[in-house]
């Protein structure tokens, strides 16, 4: 049978077992057609990284928290925790493709991306940590999340490219991973285009990442530059998730494109503003997913910040098995979207 799940120091698990196992992770202790899979959401303090831009791509970190302007549902929102050019510890998994169309190029995409962990955790916050995960058709947690880049460099030397592509599953299940982590939290794919291979539809993933409150960062290796020997479609996917989640998508190629590229990730993560409101008047739907939007005053700035978050709801979800609480200081749960790709 082929393979494709979540691997974890060396086990590998088969379709069928890796949707057992995504149900694990949520606390099943059943049969998994028993059992409807929950999502835990927090509604208390909503936290947004955002990031700034002036009309030339430049950074802008010099920004004030009269400045910004949070709208949940359409309602405005008050600022009640700001922090420009924040120093919240970061949480990192970094997911490696490596599908047998990657086979020659990877020793070129590990040693760029060995010099962007260096240069990301040789400076900042001590707490920063990075999780190394690989993927072709199955997804494996290489290390766990810590400061120590001598251990993701000698799981580099690892990496074999083999198999088909089982990207939106990854995401998924990397983004379980963060959710518990405290401070900011950042999913980098280095991939050659779409997805072949997983059970978990794009919109799954992307819906994880949010629930997470994960940034996404795909770094599309493009080695053919003529749109038709491309996976276009696969790259507008990736694309619109890292718009959703407020990150930003890089298409280098080999050698000092993708170096630019990795370099480009740290000087945004140096330059994100955290900004967090506690909801208030916020008009509620039967949608667990509340819309946001991040402002600022003058019109020659554009910021990137996720789309919105999983909160309250007006009593039920579509999901007939959902159970959505609508009281802001208790954990709910949402069923996760489960239809297939």
């Amino acid at each position: 049978m082929a393979k494709s799940g979540w691997k974890e120091t060396g086990i590998v698990t088969s379709r069928w077992r890796s949707r057992l196992a995504v149900a694990a992770v949520f606390g099943a202790g059943a049969v998994l057609a028993q059992e409807t899979p929950v999502i835990r959401v927090q509604v208390n303090l909503v936290r947004v990284i955002a990031t700034v831009k002036d009309t030339a791509g430049k950074l802008v970190g010099a920004l004030q928290k009269d400045d910004f302007e949070v709208y949940d549902n359409g309602v405005k929102q008050e600022v009640a925790v700001f922090e420009r050019q924040t120093e919240q510890p970061l949480s990192i998994a970094l997911l490696i493709d490596i599908s047998g169309s990657t086979n020659k190029d990877l020793k070129y995409e590990t040693d760029s991306a060995t010099r962007f962990l260096r240069a990301l955790l040789g400076e900042g916050n001590p707490k920063d940590a990075v999780s190394l995960f690989s993927f072709n058709s199955d997804v494996t947690q290489l290390t766990g999340y810590s400061h120590n880049v001598a251990q993701v460099e000698r799981s580099f030397k690892m990496l074999r490219g083999e198999g088909g592509t089982a990207l939106y599953d990854a995401i998924y299940l990397v983004s379980e991973s963060l959710e518990d982590r405290q401070g900011r939290k950042v999913i980098v794919v280095v991939t050659d285009g779409g997805d072949t291979y997983s059970s978990k539809s794009d919109k799954a993933a992307l819906a994880a990442a949010q629930l997470a409150d994960a940034v996404i960062y795909p770094v599309v290796v493009v080695p053919i530059t003529n749109d038709a020997g491309r996976n276009t479609g696969g790259e507008h996917v990736l694309a619109f998730m890292a718009e959703r989640t407020g990150g930003r998508t890089f298409l280098p190629t080999l050698g000092a494109q993708l170096d630019k590229a990795f370099a480009d990730i740290i000087s945004e993560l140096r330059t994100q503003y955290l900004i967090g409101f506690y909801p208030h008047n916020t008009p509620l739907t039967r949608d667990p997913f509340h819309r946001l939007q991040v402002r600022v005053q003058s019109p020659e700035l554009q910021v990137s910040a996720r789309n919105g978050y999983y909160g309250e709801a007006e009593g039920r979800a579509a999901e007939p098995d959902a159970k959505i609480s609508v009281t802001p200081d208790k954990t709910t749960t949402v069923a996760p979207d489960r239809k297939k790709k």
